[in-house]
């Protein structure tokens, strides 16, 4: 039997690249969206409704996956939001929204599809992170923060579910060429804010970054791989050498002088 992957926000960039690969290796492929009414018949693979920010929604989304396959063997937590902006200038409410979206969705889905899984005894459970949750970046530094929890919700997971048979792992991608960018919340840039200047020029760099992105192709291959592993590991990274590179560097640079690097990347 094909095994059954539930990825959610799968109708674009990173979510829809993976199910599409999926698909071609064999998999049944569920992917969530929103409104997925917007999308054509001809989408390479089925779109269920979901609000990850909702309990309602994931609830009657798991319970509608369940009643077509009775089973489910893999989920991708890939779902997320970015925001930007200096955090003193960040609206609260947008602060708990990303939360809300980039770890709190994650936590709650997980907690819905568990209860099959251990049944089962296996699953394997992919959340999709950031390489930005490995440092705090400025003007990113709430997406930073929400990308670290998951990380390290992760790793806690992995401890209470392998007695189960159920694997976690999470996979930190870099910048690809995606449209996270519009999708993101930016804080306004304010006249007669102090952090206007640099906020704009930092932004206009993130953006360049994404636009200049690799191919979210090759985070569906990457996933691919890991799925198959039978002793998959806590973390992955995927992108650019620098980007996978500027990892190592905090781990064996002084802090202050991994604060210069940043700083004089962003010109601070």
């Amino acid at each position: 039997m094909k095994k059954v992957v539930l990825i959610t926000g799968g109708s674009s960039g990173i979510g829809k690249a993976i199910g599409e690969y999926l698909v071609t290796k064999d998999y049944k492929v569920y992917g969530t969206s929103r409104n997925p009414d917007r999308f054509k018949a001809d989408f390479p693979f089925a779109l269920l409704q979901l609000d990850v920010t909702s309990t309602a929604s994931i609830k009657a989304c798991v319970a509608s996956l369940l009643e077509r396959e009775a089973t489910l063997d893999i989920l991708i937590n890939n779902a997320g939001v970015g925001i930007t902006g200096p955090i003193e200038e960040t609206p609260i409410e947008e602060i708990h929204n990303v939360f809300a979206t980039n770890v709190y969705g994650p936590i709650q889905i997980t907690n819905e599809v568990l209860p099959t899984m251990r049944l089962q005894q296996c699953g394997h459970i992919i959340n999709i992170t950031s390489i930005a949750g490995y440092m705090g970046l400025p003007y990113r530094g709430i997406y930073s923060a929400t990308k670290a929890a998951l990380e390290i919700t992760t790793e806690a997971y992995r401890m209470e579910l392998l007695q189960f048979g159920i694997h976690m792992s999470n996979v930190a991608p870099g910048d690809f060429a995606t449209n996270i960018a519009a999708g993101r919340y930016h804080a306004p840039k304010l006249d007669g804010s102090p952090y206007k200047k640099a906020y704009s020029a930092t932004l206009a760099m993130m953006d360049a970054d994404v636009d200049s992105g690799q191919d979210p192709h090759q985070m569906a291959a990457a996933v691919y791989k890991i799925i198959n592993k039978k002793t998959p590991k806590v973390r992955y990274t995927v992108g650019a050498f620098m980007q996978k590179f500027s990892i190592v560097l905090k781990k064996v640079l002084p802090s202050k002088m991994y604060e210069k690097l940043l700083m004089n990347h962003y010109k601070l």
